[in-house]
């Protein structure tokens, strides 16, 4: 039923926008997002409890991969929040949860997580942005770029360093909600990238910025476990789901018009080499889209899957760019006009490599798994936090 929602939902609101979003790329897409937020989607995972959905991992696949067919900037803001939504599940107190998540839920806010840094980029171990404590409050000061809805976001979870040198990295940080309207904290004009035009990854600049003690995210010092958990649960199977979307566009896109265009006496898709091409897209998509359930279903399934949610990110990206450039191909000097869906998906795909850890990373905590020296499972962790939180059955 969610599957055939979001299709309608992405087919009756999203559809009609994308034209109006490739042709204004420095316009930040609002109203997709509130309809979004109507729907309680940017809660899909959050407890009932909450105001959520608790519709679980596959869900959100379910609604990123969807909407992501027919408009990865659409799905990219859907996507962007679930991460920081997924760092107050695990991390946050309980009324924090309470203060936080209906909000979420409800559509009155929308999160972003800001870990990325102008000279750190993703290196976590980098990161310069300080806070201090002053009483009973933290002063926060540094700068953060590429914050997917960094320009919709009613908070960040910002990931600052409060240990000074010779302390551990995974020691030396903290995670914050910092509200956007807190005095010191702007947020640069909205610039377009390559792709996902609509959606906004700027720059956040943070001056001397105070929050409260109770705006702290776990515990002090815990703020890379924040920011690992977050990426390994929630941003590499969004980004897997994503890519997955702009896969399927990229097929049928191509599919439909090597049917339609003519050759010889029959069509473009009666030649074998053509068809031979093609082949090989539609294998690496089936193959792309069971990577990308079977993770999140294990994820659901309460099983150990962090190097799952990683191949599936890996891959999903490898694959769809494989296609993708067939596409481009495969539609000779067609593909090249500014205002054809391939182009548009050639562009898009190529945001889903860098976050959350670009290939390279990944391989090398593939490499791990290898060789048996993925020890610590975050997914792991999951389930058995989520255990100890449901109820006893046998209890009176």
């Amino acid at each position: 039923m969610l599957w055939q929602e979001a299709d309608a939902f992405a087919a009756e609101y999203v559809a009609p926008r994308v034209a109006r979003m490739e042709a204004a790329p420095g316009r930040v897409e609002r109203k997709v997002a509130d309809l979004m937020a109507a729907r309680g989607w940017f809660a899909v995972t959050v407890p009932a409890v909450f105001g959520g959905l608790g519709a679980g991992h596959v869900a959100r696949t379910v609604l990123v991969h969807r909407i992501a067919r027919v408009s990865a900037a659409a799905a990219a803001i859907l996507q962007a929040t679930l991460i920081p939504v997924g760092a107050l599940l695990h991390f946050a107190t309980y009324e924090q949860k309470g203060r936080w998540l209906p909000r979420v839920a409800d559509g009155s806010v929308l999160l972003s997580i800001a870990v990325t840094e102008p000279l750190a980029g993703g290196h976590i171990g980098g990161i310069e942005t300080t806070a201090e404590r002053a009483g009973n409050e933290w002063v926060i000061t540094g700068s953060k770029i590429h914050i997917g809805n960094s320009h919709l976001a009613g908070a960040h979870l910002v990931v600052a360093r409060t240990a000074g040198p010779g302390v551990s990295t995974s020691q030396a940080l903290t995670a914050f909600i910092v509200e956007a309207d807190r005095p010191g904290l702007s947020v640069s004009d909205h610039r377009a990238g390559l792709g996902l035009h609509g959606f906004s990854a700027g720059r956040l600049d943070l001056d001397h910025v105070r929050v409260p003690e109770d705006n702290v995210v776990g515990e002090i010092g815990q703020g890379l476990a924040v920011a690992q958990s977050s990426s390994i649960l929630y941003g590499r199977p969004n980004l897997a789901a994503v890519s997955l979307g702009i896969h399927e566009a990229v097929v049928d896109t191509t599919t439909a018009r090597l049917k339609t265009r003519p050759r010889y006496q029959g069509a473009l898709s009666d030649l074998p080499v053509l068809r031979d091409r093609v082949g090989g897209m539609e294998a690496r998509l089936r193959a792309a889209r069971i990577l990308a359930y079977q993770a999140v279903h294990l994820l659901d399934q309460g099983l150990p899957c962090d190097a799952d949610l990683i191949n599936s990110k890996y891959l999903g990206h490898q694959w769809a760019v494989q296609s993708a450039q067939d596409a481009m191909e495969l539609h000779g000097a067609h593909a090249l006009d500014g205002d054809y869906i391939v182009q548009r998906l050639w562009r898009d795909i190529q945001h889903t490599y860098p976050p959350a850890g670009t290939g390279e990373v990944q391989r090398i905590r593939l490499a791990d798994a290898a060789f048996a020296e993925d020890h610590f499972q975050w997914s792991e962790r999951l389930a058995a936090e989520a255990a100890w939180a449901r109820p006893d059955p046998t209890a009176t």
